[in-house]
């Protein structure tokens, strides 16, 4: 199966190693392509309860986006071991003042509703805001990709078709739901609103928040906040354990002895990085003070981590980094929306 973009590049070929599919021949075969892999999606999407009239109503004039094709194949690799960039320019341009004020800003105009739902969830406040802060700045930017354009085409392309198929017929599951075509836009590879959802996970975790009857997480922030934390609830937080602590570690410190005694089942780039789990009683006993403030509690387990190396930042991390590392599997992210968020909360 082509894409248009093999299709162009073929077509270019041709001019210099002799005879190859003419562009409009290619194009064609293309056009047929995605046709036919619309269709065969009618009974994945009828099994899901989406009606015909909706499929036919988008399929009828929808075509691929070369576009995302080009942003899906040019993301960056890595292997578990292979270098990792310093964390602190990625800390300072993610946790600036600007992003801390605006922050501060919505915490404050949004307490009663966060502290409702701190109080329903135990998600913290400031965590709600600096995920939204941290996704699309306060909802400043949310993305302008047509969601099930770009969706049917990385589905069509086949090399991640497992990941973007499930998220298509969810978003034309949330289409048949009453959600208009015109809030179904969002990043190139189908996150949306000011969450930044994947559709799948606004069918299983989006919330009304303003008791409208309606999850509109692309201009309601009493949704947003809701949904967020849900989300949170269903990815494990703990309430009333920080997300974690900054320490600072001793010279003679031996990280040989604290090394984690198990390969990682998942995300192993992230978590090669981490130590092995110890309460914070044992940590204080191997000489960690923490940067500023006490101790959490002396059963709460953690791991260390020094995301620039020995002698400087270096933090214990709870379950509940987990969590945000559920929202989207990176160090820097979850650190810097767990440091955002202290900041906020200031």
């Amino acid at each position: 199966m082509r894409s248009s973009i093999l299709s162009l590049f073929l077509g270019l070929a041709a001019l210099s190693v002799g005879p190859a599919i003419p562009p409009a021949s290619a194009q064609n075969q293309d056009d047929a392509s995605f046709r036919a892999y619309l269709d065969s999606l009618r009974p994945k999407a009828r099994a899901m309860g989406i009606r015909d009239g909706t499929l036919s109503g988008v399929f009828s004039a929808l075509t691929p986006n070369p576009r995302v094709i080009q942003l899906d194949q040019s993301q960056p690799g890595g292997g578990a071991y292979s270098p990792i960039p310093a964390f602190e320019p990625y800390r300072v341009k993610h946790v600036d003042a600007a992003r801390i004020g605006r922050g501060r800003t919505a915490y404050l105009a949004n307490r009663s509703r966060l502290a409702r739902i701190e109080a329903e969830t135990g998600v913290p406040e400031e965590i709600m805001v600096a995920i939204y802060g941290h996704e699309t700045n306060y909802g400043s930017y949310t993305g302008d990709f047509d969601l099930i354009r770009s969706l049917a085409t990385l589905s069509w392309e086949g090399r991640r078709r497992t990941l973007f198929e499930p998220e298509l017929l969810a978003t034309l599951k949330m289409l048949d739901n009453g959600v208009p075509r015109s809030r179904l836009v969002g990043s190139w590879a189908g996150a949306t609103g000011y969450p930044q959802f994947l559709p799948s996970v606004y069918l299983r975790l989006a919330k009304d928040g303003d008791g409208d009857g309606k999850a509109d997480i692309w201009s309601s922030e009493a949704d947003t906040l809701a949904s967020i934390a849900n989300y949170f609830v269903h990815a494990g937080w703990r309430r009333g354990q920080p997300w974690g602590v900054a320490v600072s570690v001793p010279a003679n410190f031996s990280r040989a002895s604290v090394s984690a005694r198990t390969a990682p089942a998942r995300c192993p780039r992230v978590f090669n990085r981490h130590s092995r789990w110890l309460s914070m009683a044992e940590w204080r006993r191997l000489g960690l003070v923490p940067s500023r403030g006490g101790w959490p509690a002396d059963n709460v387990m953690a791991t260390l981590l020094e995301p620039d190396g020995p002698g400087k930042a270096a933090y214990l991390l709870t379950s509940n980094y987990r969590a945000i590392l559920d929202y989207n599997c990176s160090n820097f992210y979850a650190l810097s929306v767990g440091l955002l968020a202290d900041a906020v909360r200031q």
